[in-house]
């Protein structure tokens, strides 16, 4: 009831404003409002209203126009990247070592004979095919060629390529022909990899164009397998320790050794050791500039124990990069030999949405960080990698070696999923796959980059070899002879060459002030208006809604009058009648057919009975002056 009487009152009051009519109103703005142009419409004479009427109609377009074109702009949102080079004490990097053998061969060569032995067979016959028929019934487990054998196509004729398999019928147990040899050293023939599904109705072909590439490729695949099947801590103990790879350890004036790294497998690498990562105590600090104050190492990578057949390149993989980030080694690091230096560190800053596609911590992408266990931060390669190997979970219903595990899956191995392989090589090939992950992933929104510069240098000289070898010898195995060769020592020299810095940082280029700024200078160059303008233009809109709503009220109760009027089909009954009705309860109406002459009724309409209205007692009683104003006012609306 209150809030009817409120909207009675605004109603009635409302009709007290500028106008009952659209054009009445209209006028009124225009006399009564600040803005250049309307004031004239009403003022001038025909001629002058209409000049007037089209210039207020142009200059309200144009001003439409470039709201329409600055909101648009603002809601792109670009950003501007502004470049500061400065010079400040600057906190060490963390430096993360790795060998470039992941394994000592001597620790696992039982692992791989077999992988080993078949690998020497398929060189044979490759180099000198007409010399392996002698070796042809050597025993050889062939259970690791079948899964996924290298074959040989010839592609001379296109529409006709031939498929031979390197070995040919000999693990089967059948003489063997020349033709795959004589074919193999035909111009036309290339060396592949099959791989087939469980069933083997489906097989790919994955080609090369270096039989070295076919052969490294094929080994890492079958080497995957069988580390697969391998506990991590086992792994670990194959690779190469701290103590035995890093020999010297010189922080600025400061001793170190192989305690003051951080151990992580890496599954390229093997164990990779971390200086000053920030874990667990707080970064240390450069006190300046130069080699003196920098991370010097003498290491010695082990190359005489390399796998042969996994690990081509010697050295060490050397990377920079932030406190509590994960070192993706492999992709963002560099080989590094004798005299590494690096130098300036860039610090990159990015918006946040809706300006760029970053994400401070990662808590808003779609993807489940496998690399979470290190409690290291974000950065998209994990969530690249999380990704990849998510769908390779999914699709090939285990994960794969070189990325972590979720808790309850398994590796990947010919074991127990033998055509991992098949699958793995679809999904890596797969431009659906790359899409969707580089599609969930974000990049970070502060990102630092260290780039390095790299000089090298001979270390040892030949005048100084002999002692330098003969001292590192004594140190670590307690020998008087020398146990250390040159191409198994590496020395580094990790240093700022100076302390500037650049900080690459992104800004909104069009904020809110710019756009209100903006808005303004459009509307009052060419209409002269204001924000008060606007808010006298937002009034009349509602006088009209008002309006409008007035002119729709009656509408309805004009039609339901209408209504009620059409329900009688004649005329009203008399005064007489109406009494009657009241006072006689058995007072029945006149319903005999009459014709138009003889009375008023129709032949067929039925009079309604009245019924007696109650007492009005509100009349007998006084009322507030308030309650009788608002019923007064509905009564004259």
């Amino acid at each position: 009831m209150h809030v009817k009487k409120y909207l009675l009152k605004g109603l009635h009051r409302l009709q007290k404003g500028p106008g009952y009519t659209y054009k009445e109103l209209l006028v009124w703005y225009c006399d009564n409002t600040n803005t250049h142009g309307p004031k004239r419409i009403i003022c001038e004479g025909p001629k002058k209203k209409a000049m007037w009427f089209l210039l207020t109609l142009l200059f309200a377009a144009l001003v439409c126009w470039q709201w329409g074109i600055f909101i648009r702009t603002y809601l792109s949102w670009e950003v501007s990247v502004s470049l500061s080079v400065g010079f400040k004490t600057m906190d060490f990097p963390a430096v993360t070592i790795c060998n470039a053998s992941p394994f000592k061969y001597s620790k696992i060569k039982h692992l791989l004979k077999d992988l080993d032995e078949l690998m020497e067979a398929v060189l044979e016959r490759i180099l000198a095919p007409e010399l392996s028929h002698a070796n042809a019934t050597r025993n050889l487990n062939f259970s690791i060629w079948n899964h996924t054998p290298l074959v040989l196509i010839d592609e001379r004729n296109p529409h006709h390529p031939m498929v031979l398999d390197l070995f040919g019928d000999n693990h089967n147990g059948l003489t063997s022909s020349s033709a795959s040899e004589k074919i193999c050293n035909a111009h036309g023939c290339k060396m592949a990899m099959r791989l087939c599904s469980l069933n083997r109705t489906q097989c790919t072909f994955r080609n090369f164009t270096s039989a070295t590439q076919a052969l490294t490729e094929w080994y890492i695949l079958q080497a995957t397998n069988i580390f697969a099947q391998v506990p991590q801590q086992e792994l670990v103990e194959m690779s190469y320790p701290g103590e035995q790879m890093i020999l010297a350890c010189l922080f600025g004036a400061e001793p170190c050794n192989y305690r003051n790294f951080t151990s992580i497998f890496y599954p390229h690498y093997g164990n990779c050791y971390i200086f000053n990562w920030g874990m667990t105590e707080k970064a240390l600090p450069s006190a300046n500039p130069g080699t003196e104050f920098g991370l010097k190492l003498i290491l010695d990578i082990g190359q005489e124990d390399y796998v042969p057949f996994l690990a081509s390149t010697a050295g060490v993989r050397l990377m920079l990069h932030e406190q509590r980030s994960y070192p993706f080694i492999r992709d963002e690091g560099i080989y590094a030999m004798s005299g590494t230096e690096t130098s300036i560190g860039d610090k990159l800053q990015r918006m946040g949405e809706p300006y760029s596609p970053c994400t401070v911590n990662g808590s808003e992408v779609p993807v489940q960080n496998f690399y979470s266990d290190y409690n290291t931060t974000y950065s998209i390669q994990a969530c690249l990698r999380s990704c990849f190997q998510d769908h390779m979970i999914r699709n090939c219903n285990c994960g794969h070696y070189l990325y972590p595990l979720p808790r309850g899956e398994k590796y990947c191995n010919n074991r127990d999923f033998p055509d991992w392989a098949h699958c793995y090589s679809d999904l890596q090939m797969s431009v659906a796959q790359r899409e969707t992950c580089i599609g969930m992933c974000k990049e970070s929104c502060n990102d630092t980059q260290y780039k390095m510069t790299i000089s090298m240098a001979d270390w040892p000289s030949e005048a100084s070899e002999d002692w330098i070898f003969h001292v590192l010898s004594q140190e670590r195995d307690q020998s008087t002879n020398i146990t250390l060769s040159r191409k198994g020592i590496v020395k580094l020299n990790i240093y700022f060459q100076e302390f500037n810095y650049r900080t690459i940082e992104e800004s909104a280029a069009n904020n809110i002030v710019w756009l209100l700024s903006n808005l303004g200078g459009q509307f009052g160059f060419w209409m002269g208006g204001s924000v008060l303008c606007l808010i006298e233009f937002g009034e009349i809109i509602i006088d009209f809604v008002w309006i409008t709503i007035i002119k729709l009220v009656a509408l309805a109760k004009s039609l339901r009058q209408r209504r009620a009027q059409a329900s009688y089909a004649g005329p009203p009954p008399t005064v007489a009648e109406l009494v009657e009705a009241h006072t006689n309860f058995g007072f029945q109406p006149d319903t005999a057919p009459r014709s138009p002459n003889t009375g008023p009724y129709p032949s067929e309409q039925a009079l309604p009975i009245p019924g007696t209205p109650p007492p009005n007692y509100d009349s007998l009683r006084l009322q507030p002056l308030d309650v009788i104003e608002s019923d007064s006012e509905g009564d004259a609306i």
